[in-house]
C-alpha cells in the first residue's frame, strides 16, 4: 500500500485529467484580486471567480495541487500529529458540469482502485438530509448503510454567510482499534487518532437569500479537497505528517543543524516539528515573492521564521541555521515546484538576514521578557504590561504573538487593549512621516518601509552603475519579485538616477541585468535619503537582492543639465538687469525647458527680456567652468552662495559656482562648462500670482528647433499673405487690417438698419401699462451683440420701456431683461421676473432691478413664461395701467 507523497499527487492530477479535467499549476500563495484573503488557504480560493460567475473558467472540469497557508491553529503545530500552517490540497472542480454522483463514484475509484485503500477501513460523512448522496453512496457505490453516517449541518454543511452553499460529504481511514481511545463510544468525530477524514466533497447546490431561504442552483458546482499530508501518513502508514517522506526529510535535517536526536525528549521534539512546519512555509511564502515585515501577509512571514528561530533557541541552536535547511526543502518539492531550485539562493539570503536581524535583539529581549515574567510571579500577578509587549515588538523585534506564547507559557496573559493603543500612535506616528514621502511628491503612493535602508547616489560622477535591488513595493505592498508588464517601485544600493528635487525633474533611463529589462519612469526622494524608482518591466523578472546595472538616458540627462545650469544663469541676469528683489519663488527643469518664477512686480518689458537673453548668451559664448564645490553651510553662506528661504539645506552642501556670475546651493546636476548650453531663448514671460512672474526658456537643440520652427511659421505666413519678403509680411497684414476694419463697418451699418426695421414690428406688438410699455423680442440667434444693439436702440426710442429678450440656441432658452430707473421706482425688478420666468423654463435666473439674466432648456413652455412674466408687470404696474 506504501505510496510516496510525489506519486499521490501525480497519480490523483492524472487520474482527473483522464475523467476530462484540465490540470491547472499551483497558484501563487499570495491572493489575486481578492482582498478578503492574506494568503491562499484552500484548493478552491484561487478558483472562487469561477465558482462566483465572475471569470469564465478555462475549462468547466479543473484540478489541481494547491499550496496552502493557514494559521489559526498555528498553537498546535507540532502538538498534534495533523496540525500544519503549510500543506498541500488536491482538489477536482466543477463548474456546473458534472455533479454528486460523478463526484462520489470518481472518490470512490480514486481510492480504491488508484490508492487501494482497504474497502472495510473506509467511512464516510454525509449531510443529514441529504438522501440523495446516501443513495449514491449505498447504491451507485455499495457501502453499506452502517458505513454512512449522517452528521449535522455544524459538521457536513459548507457555507459563509448568503450566497452559493451546500452539503458535504467527508471520506474517513480507520487507522486501527490500537490508534483509538478505548471508549466505547469511540467512532467517526471522535477526538482520538483512529478515524483520520482525508478527503471533503462540497456539493454546491444552493443559494442562500437574506431571508435564510435555501434556493436550488441552475448549475451546482463541486468543490473537493483532499489533504495531500494526510493522505500520504494513511498511505505510508506512519502516524504524523512529520513522518511522510519529504517532511522527514527535513525534519532529519533540523536535527542535524541543531545537533539533536528525534525522540529523546518530548518537549524538544514538539520544537523540532514547528521548525519543520515553519520552514516548508515559509521557503514557498518567499519564493512567491513574500518578504518578511510588519504589516499583512509579510507579517504572516516575519513570524513563522522567528518563531521558527526561537523554537531552535529552545534546541540550544543560537547562531542562524534555517537557511541551512533550504536545500533539502527544495530537494523535497522539487519536482512539482521547480521554480524553488532557480530561487534556493535567493529564499536562503532573505531567511538568513531575517533571521540574523532577530538574533541582534533576541538575547536581551527574551532576557528582558523573562525578568518582567518573573516579577509578575513573585507579585501573584497574571497580566504583562501592553507596554512591555509592544517594546518587545518595537525594540526587540519579537510578533505579539511570540510575546504572547512565551508568556502563555510561564501563565501569563498580556495586555493587547493597552499593546493594540500604542500600536495606533506608532502607526499615527508613521502617518506623519509619510507627509515626508508626499513634500516630496509621493501623494499618490502609501508604502511604509519599516528599516533603515540606504540609498547612495552617484550621479554627479557616472551615468551607469552596478547596483543591487533591495526592496520592491508592487501595489504598496513590499514584494520580491516583479514579472513582465508589472510596475513597481525599487530601492536600489547605489543609482546614478537623480531623484526629482530642487525644481529639477528625475532622470529616466533602464535597469538591465541577465534576461532582464526594465524601463525607470520616476524616481523620487523618499525619507532619510532613500531613492525610489517607478519601473516598468518590460522583459524577464526583477528579484530582490539581484544584481542590475542601472543606465540613465544620457540625451535627456545633458538635456537637463543645459537647462539647470541655465536657470542660474536666469536667475543672476534677472537680479542685475530688475533689482535684488527678483529673486526665485520656484523653479521646474526638466529636459525639454525650464520653468523659472520671481518676484516682481510687473510684466518684463520687450527691451528687458533681450537684454536678460543677451547676458546669458554672453555667459554661455564665453564658455566658463562651472565649478561644483562641497562644503559645509556656513562655509557656503562666508563664500557668498545664495540660499533659498524656503528650501532646507543639511551642514554639507553643493555649491555651484560660474566664475563671479553666479554662485548658489544647489544638489542638482549641472554642465561641466557654460558653453555646453549652446543658447538660451526666453520664450515666455507671464504672471502667475500678485507679484510674482514667470519665465519660460529653451536651451541647446531646443532653441534650434524653436527658430526651425519660427522660420516655418513665416514661411506659411508669407504665403498666407502673398509677401514676396519676410520684411514685406508686416505691411500686408496692415493692409488686411484695413480691409477687415472697413467690412466691419459696413456690416454695423447693416445691422442698423436690420434693427431699424424690427423696431417697428416690435412697438407695434407692446403690451401697453399706463406710461409703460413691455417690448417682447423672440428670436433664434447666436449673435448676442445683435440683441444687445436691438435692447438698446428700443430705450433710445423709449426710455420707458421694458424690455423682455428671449433668445432660442438650440434646445436652450436665454433670458434678457433690462427697464428704466422709472420702471424701477414703480416697483419693477428684472431679477424676480427672470428668476420666475427661467424657473418655468427649467433653469436659473437673476440679477439687479434694471437688468437681470438667466435661461432654461424647456423651451415648450416659452408662452407659459411669458404669460408669466406679464401678470407679475401686470400686478406691479396697476397704477401706471389704470392712469
Amino acid at each position: 500500500m506504501y505510496m510516496s507523497t510525489d506519486e499521490i499527487r501525480e497519480k490523483f492530477l492524472q487520474f482527473f485529467e483522464s475523467k476530462g479535467h484540465l490540470r491547472l499549476p499551483s497558484f501563487s500563495l499570495i491572493p489575486k484580486n481578492d482582498k478578503s484573503l492574506l494568503l491562499i488557504n484552500a484548493g478552491m480560493a484561487p478558483l472562487k471567480p469561477y465558482f462566483l460567475g465572475i471569470e469564465e473558467p478555462p475549462r468547466r472540469r479543473i484540478t489541481t495541487c494547491q499550496k496552502c497557508i493557514r494559521t489559526p491553529d498555528i498553537d498546535r503545530v507540532g502538538k498534534t500529529a495533523r496540525h500544519a500552517t503549510f500543506f498541500e490540497m488536491l482538489g477536482n472542480f466543477s463548474f456546473g458540469d458534472y455533479f454528486k454522483k460523478e463526484a462520489i463514484i470518481w472518490a470512490w475509484e480514486f481510492v480504491t482502485e488508484v490508492l487501494k485503500l482497504p474497502r472495510e477501513r473506509l467511512w464516510v460523512t454525509i449531510y443529514e438530509e441529504d438522501d440523495e448522496a446516501f443513495e449514491i453512496w449505498h447504491k451507485e457505490v455499495g457501502l453499506e448503510p452502517e458505513r454512512i453516517k449522517r452528521m449535522g449541518k455544524e459538521d457536513n454543511f459548507w457555507e459563509i454567510g448568503t450566497g452559493p452553499c451546500g452539503p458535504c460529504s467527508e471520506i474517513y481511514f480507520d487507522r486501527g482499534e490500537e490508534k483509538g481511545c478505548g471508549k466505547s463510544t469511540c467512532g467517526i468525530g471522535c477526538d482520538c487518532d483512529r478515524f483520520v477524514e482525508f478527503w471533503n466533497l462540497v456539493f454546491t447546490q444552493f443559494d442562500k437569500d437574506e431571508n435564510g431561504v435555501y434556493h436550488r442552483l441552475k448549475n451546482p458546482n463541486i468543490d473537493t479537497g483532499m489533504g495531500l499530508e494526510r493522505i500520504a501518513a494513511i498511505m505510508q502508514g506512519v502516524d504524523s505528517l512529520f513522518d511522510i517522506d519529504i517532511v522527514k526529510a527535513i525534519r532529519d535535517k533540523v536535527c542535524e543543524v541543531t545537533n539533536y536526536q528525534y525522540g529523546k525528549d518530548a518537549e524538544k521534539d514538539v520544537s523540532v516539528r514547528v521548525i519543520t512546519d515553519h520552514i516548508r512555509g515559509t521557503v514557498f511564502m518567499i519564493s512567491d515573492g513574500i518578504l518578511p515585515s510588519n504589516e499583512g501577509r509579510g507579517y504572516v512571514l516575519r513570524r513563522l521564521i522567528r518563531r521558527a528561530a526561537r523554537y531552535g533557541r529552545m534546541l540550544g541552536k543560537k547562531e542562524t541555521f534555517l537557511h541551512l535547511i533550504v536545500d533539502t526543502v527544495v530537494k523535497s518539492y522539487k519536482n512539482p515546484y521547480p521554480e524553488l531550485v532557480q530561487k534556493a539562493e535567493y529564499i536562503k539570503k532573505v531567511l538568513y538576514n531575517e533571521e540574523s536581524r532577530f538574533n541582534q535583539t533576541i538575547d536581551v529581549g527574551l532576557e528582558m521578557l523573562e525578568s518582567e515574567i518573573e516579577k509578575l510571579k513573585k507579585n501573584k500577578e497574571t497580566i504583562l504590561n501592553g507596554e512591555i509587549a509592544f517594546k518587545m515588538y518595537d525594540t526587540y523585534g519579537f510578533p505579539l504573538d511570540l510575546t504572547k506564547e512565551i508568556a502563555a507559557e510561564k501563565g501569563i496573559i498580556v495586555d493587547q487593549e493597552r499593546f493594540d493603543k500604542l500600536m495606533q500612535q506608532q502607526k499615527e506616528r508613521a502617518r506623519a512621516a509619510q507627509k515626508e514621502l508626499e513634500n516630496a511628491g509621493w501623494k499618490d503612493i502609501n508604502i511604509v518601509i519599516d528599516e533603515d535602508i540606504e540609498t547612495i547616489f552617484v550621479g554627479y560622477d557616472t551615468l551607469k552603475q552596478e547596483a543591487k535591488i533591495l526592496k520592491i513595493f508592487l501595489d504598496n505592498e513590499e514584494t520580491a519579485y516583479a514579472k513582465e508588464e508589472d510596475v513597481c517601485f525599487v530601492i536600489l544600493d547605489k543609482t546614478p538616477f537623480y531623484a526629482e528635487s530642487g525644481g529639477q525633474v528625475a532622470d529616466k533611463g533602464i535597469l538591465e541585468g541577465e534576461g532582464v529589462l526594465a524601463e525607470v519612469l520616476d524616481v523620487k526622494k523618499g525619507p532619510k535619503g532613500i531613492i525610489l524608482h517607478k519601473v516598468k518591466v518590460l522583459k524577464g523578472e526583477i528579484s530582490v537582492l539581484s544584481n542590475v546595472v542601472a543606465k540613465v538616458d544620457e540625451e535627456l540627462r545633458l538635456a537637463t543639465m543645459k537647462n539647470h545650469t541655465a536657470t542660474h544663469l536666469l536667475h543672476s541676469a534677472l537680479r542685475k538687469i530688475l533689482g535684488q528683489h527678483a529673486q526665485q519663488s520656484g523653479s521646474q527643469v526638466s529636459p525639454d525647458r525650464l520653468r523659472f518664477d520671481f518676484a516682481h512686480f510687473e510684466p518684463l518689458s520687450e527691451d528687458q527680456i533681450i537684454e536678460i537673453e543677451k547676458m546669458v548668451n554672453s555667459i554661455i559664448q564665453q564658455a566658463i567652468p562651472v565649478e561644483k564645490i562641497v562644503t559645509d553651510f556656513d562655509k557656503a553662506l562666508k563664500m557668498g552662495a545664495t540660499a533659498l528661504f524656503d528650501e532646507k539645506y543639511s551642514n554639507v552642501v553643493r555649491v555651484i559656482k560660474i566664475r563671479d556670475f553666479s554662485m548658489e546651493l544647489c544638489g542638482g546636476t549641472h554642465v561641466d562648462n557654460t558653453g555646453q548650453i549652446g543658447m538660451f531663448k526666453i520664450i515666455s514671460e507671464s504672471s502667475v500670482a500678485a507679484g510674482v512672474r514667470r519665465i519660460e526658456a529653451i536651451t541647446g537643440n531646443k532653441v534650434y528647433e524653436f527658430i526651425l520652427n519660427s522660420q516655418q511659421t513665416l514661411k506659411q505666413l508669407r504665403g498666407k499673405v502673398k509677401a514676396s519678403t519676410d520684411s514685406e509680411i508686416i505691411s500686408k497684414i496692415e493692409q488686411l487690417e484695413n480691409t477687415i476694419k472697413a467690412l466691419e463697418n459696413e456690416v454695423e451699418k447693416y445691422k442698423l438698419l436690420v434693427v431699424e426695421n424690427e423696431l417697428s414690428s416690435l412697438f407695434g406688438k407692446a403690451v401697453d401699462y399706463g406710461e409703460f410699455k413691455l417690448i417682447v423680442s423672440r428670436k433664434e440667434t447666436d449673435d448676442m451683440d445683435y440683441v444687445k444693439l436691438l435692447t438698446d436702440k428700443i430705450k433710445e426710442r423709449d426710455s420707458k420701456a421694458i424690455v423682455l429678450n428671449l433668445i432660442q440656441q438650440g434646445s436652450k432658452v436665454t433670458i434678457l431683461m433690462s427697464c428704466s430707473k422709472e420702471a424701477v421706482k414703480k416697483g419693477v425688478d428684472c431679477g424676480k421676473v427672470v428668476k420666475e420666468v427661467c424657473s418655468i423654463l427649467g433653469g436659473k435666473g437673476g440679477g439687479r432691478p434694471d437688468f437681470a439674466q438667466g435661461g432654461g432648456c424647456d423651451i415648450l413652455k416659452i408662452d407659459m413664461a411669458l404669460q408669466a412674466a406679464e401678470n407679475i408687470l401686470k400686478d406691479v404696474l396697476k397704477g401706471s395701467a389704470q392712469k
